[in-house]
């Protein structure tokens, strides 16, 4: 899916999905035209079945009757559209600026562009080629391959089947991910053996997107081929098809880093620079729009120049069997070999989507009509449009070129649809998450509710359509729903009788909501939590009211001895806890800021917090319990016992949550 999701971290916060709007004069942008590519070849229209022939002609003038007001309205500077259809390039356009400041018009042929996660594609091309050779095995234990040990989880160890298809169990990593000083690049080796994820699913059950288990991957064809990732992939990837303005190398060669279009993250921000990645085999490649052209082709041709044809076709679509399942929400789109599944109008699409800081990318194959859209976008938008701008163009693309002539599916009854809702209602957390470092307070944060409409209707507030309203959902099958208004299926999974699991078509295949502990839930931690800290912040507030009060009205302390003591100690413990808290907040506001923030400089900050954080939770506990005691036994006024109570659970709703969502974890590993 998406390489990495500072959009999405903003959206668990604000359980909205959008990022945090900052303005730009849109007279700014003013993008030139889209200008067509020399080497695009004029493909002639063949009659494709639609309500429009996909030509060049015909596409060229979509295009620009579509990108240029949509890239003014969102924001966003830049972008390039590949076409490709039948082996050749139909057309290729760029619209907008690569560079703003200089007014640089974007050129399919040679401004390069960072596909983000798409560059996933050339690395699982690189591990079949591999497996053609018979170096690697789909289904043998990975640490055959590696110089360091991954460890079993449930007695069962990972496969490069199951690192292909996001499903080896790790849980979400995000040290090191984009930084923008090379002086923090290390080597993939030294990268993954100091950053490797807990294993929270059984291998194979549970697809959570993972882009350590990319790098992984990466590391393995390193290990097996016996050159650098980054000279492999030039000779076996890029090379035999042409890809002559494609690199993974950071920083990008001389020769090509005169192309670069500029990154930018945030509207009416100088650009921070050139992106650099971590686990750089799961994002770092950097590639003009008609090399992507040429990639497409490549896959669309079975591998041509790459890949045996057999090969191609078992990444493209492997066996549905008990290794490879047909979706593990069926009947949702699933992950095929690196690819995975964006079906629509009934058509068989495969492809990828991604994401940096500033770049924001898509690509679609068609594989029966042999026909691949590629997108890119070097800016998020306004407000995050890019996010709905790149799937409502491959929508309304496949709509208008690829329409459904099928029926409208079928509809259950209101009555037994009202039910299937009610089972449905409850809280729900994404299965790529972190849960054993403190990045997990971003999970309760983040949780989806799912509730029952007025009508009995399915209502998923956290899921918007491309009008910013919540989707109405129809169920069209038992327990599967699709967008009134959209392309978008809802699936669930019962088991016994229970819905345990569900997901869309178009996250299927590498995350689905599983539904929240009680324990973890935010239905009832968020309310009790923002109390407790009303509770410590009002008793923090009252010492020094309490002080002046009493200067002003002459009056004598109500309380003295042991009783004096111990309610002094839990407004000091109380304020801090607060002191804590909004250490915290002050971590996450500087992560949220810039990514460069988790290359290692919060370190210090964050073992301070934890430390603290031991002290002050569990010492608040002790000393709000004290106080309670000294309140019963000495006889205190019933509204002096009312607030030792109240501020003894809030410490103790404050332990919880600390422990629980691994504030206290000592660890800088996330």
């Amino acid at each position: 899916m998406r390489f990495w999701r500072w959009a999405a971290l903003g959206a668990m916060i604000m359980s909205a999905g959008s990022v945090a709007q900052l303005r730009q004069p849109a007279a700014s942008l003013a993008p030139p035209t889209g200008a067509p590519a020399a080497s695009a070849a004029t493909v002639p229209a063949t009659g494709t079945a639609g309500l429009a022939s996909l030509d060049k002609i015909s596409v060229d003038s979509w295009l620009d009757g579509y990108l240029p007001y949509a890239l003014r309205t969102a924001d966003i500077p830049g972008a390039v559209v590949v076409v490709v259809k039948d082996g050749q390039i139909l057309t290729a356009r760029g619209f907008g600026y690569a560079d703003l400041a200089k007014r640089t018009p974007v050129d399919p042929d040679r401004t390069l562009f960072r596909p983000g996660s798409v560059s996933k594609l050339s690395i699982w091309t690189a591990v079949m080629q591999q497996v053609e050779q018979g170096k690697v095995d789909l289904d043998k234990d990975v640490n055959t391959y590696l110089d360091f040990k991954i460890p079993a989880r449930d007695g069962q160890p990972v496969t490069m089947r199951q690192l292909m298809t996001h499903t080896g169990g790790f849980e979400e990593t995000g040290k090191s991910i984009i930084f923008y000083d090379p002086a923090h690049i290390q080597s993939l080796g030294d990268y993954l053996k100091g950053s490797m994820p807990k294993r929270i699913f059984a291998p194979g059950t549970t697809p959570a997107y993972s882009n350590w288990g990319t790098a992984l991957a990466g590391y393995i064809v390193q290990r097996t081929s016996g050159e650098k990732l980054e000279d492999y992939l030039d000779a076996h990837v890029f090379a035999p098809i042409g890809m002559k303005n494609t690199s993974f190398r950071q920083p990008l060669p001389a020769n090509l880093a005169g192309q670069m279009a500029v990154g930018y993250p945030r509207l009416g921000e100088p650009s921070p620079g050139f992106e650099y990645l971590g686990p750089w085999p799961a994002g770092s490649q950097s590639a003009s729009g008609t090399d992507m052209g040429r990639f497409m082709i490549a896959q669309l041709d079975n591998g041509r120049g790459l890949l045996q044809p057999a090969t191609a076709q078992m990444m493209h679509a492997s066996p549905i069997d008990k290794v490879n399942p047909l979706s593990l929400v069926p009947p949702l789109n699933r992950m095929e070999l690196g690819f995975f599944e964006t079906n629509v109008n009934g058509r068989e699409v495969i492809g990828h989507l991604g994401d940096t800081e500033a770049f924001h990318t898509s690509l679609h194959l068609f594989m029966k009509d042999r026909v691949g859209l590629y997108a890119s976008f070097n800016s998020p938008g306004k407000a995050g449009a890019v996010q709905n701008l790149r799937t409502q163009l491959f929508m309304d693309f496949a709509d208008r070129y690829f329409p459904d002539v099928s029926p409208l599916a079928g509809r259950v009854d209101a009555r037994t649809s009202a039910d299937h809702v009610r089972m449905m209602a409850g809280v729900w957390e994404a299965s790529r998450r972190w849960q054993t470092s403190y990045f997990s307070m971003l999970n309760l944060l983040g949780q989806f509710k799912i509730e029952v409409g007025p009508k009995g209707e399915l209502v998923v507030p956290g899921l918007l359509g491309p009008n910013g309203r919540p989707r109405e959902w129809v169920e069209i099958a038992p327990f599967l729903w699709r967008d009134r208004n959209g392309h978008d299926r809802l699936a669930a999974k019962v088991v016994d009788g229970q819905v345990v699991r569900w997901s869309m078509d178009f996250f299927s295949p590498f995350e689905v909501m599983d539904r929240v502990p009680s324990g973890r839930s935010s239905a009832w931690i968020l309310p009790a939590l923002y109390g407790s800290l009303l509770v410590m912040l009002l008793t923090v507030i009252a010492w020094p009211v309490g002080w002046w009060n009493r200067r002003r009205f002459k009056a004598e302390l109500a309380l003295s001895g042991t009783p004096l003591r111990t309610a002094r100690a839990s407004k000091v413990m109380a304020l801090a806890t607060l002191l804590v808290m909004a250490g915290w907040g002050t971590a996450v506001a500087l992560i949220l800021k810039s990514p460069s923030y988790l290359t290692g400089s919060l370190d210090p900050f964050l073992w301070l917090l934890q430390i603290a954080g031991i002290i002050v939770f569990v010492g608040t506990a002790l000393v709000t319990g004290w106080n309670l005691w000294t309140a019963f036994k000495d006889g205190s006024r019933w509204t002096r016992k009312l607030w030792a109570v109240l501020l003894f659970l809030a410490a103790l709703l404050m332990l919880y949550v600390a422990h629980t969502f691994g504030l206290m974890a000592l660890t800088v590993q996330y």
